[in-house]
């Protein structure tokens, strides 16, 4: 499960939503919901802010885990990748 799916299943049940209210709020299907949620989908930038103004939390909260399930897709178990996003991180930071 992606860090971003984990925040939005748990935000989701806190308050009592079913897959398909927030389904029909972003006019998609009740599956790409839960596959978002399970880590297999990744939703666009623009869902992600309306989502978290529907849910009532901060988008950059949201938006930070987004990036950061984007990141690890790309470079997943590979011991390349893994350098290339510390070297991108070195230079962000100098």
């Amino acid at each position: 499960m992606s860090q971003l799916g984990k925040k939005l299943r748990e935000i989701r049940e806190r308050k009592k939503l079913l897959l398909r209210q927030v389904a029909a709020y972003l006019e998609c299907d009740t599956a790409m919901i839960s596959k978002v949620e399970h880590g297999e989908r990744f939703l666009g930038k623009e869902q992600i802010e309306k989502l978290a103004k529907y849910y009532e939390v901060e988008a950059d909260t949201l938006l930070t885990l987004w990036y950061a399930d984007k990141v690890l897709s790309i470079v997943g178990d590979d011991p390349l990748g893994k350098k290339g996003v510390k070297k991108a991180l070195n230079e962000l930071t100098d």
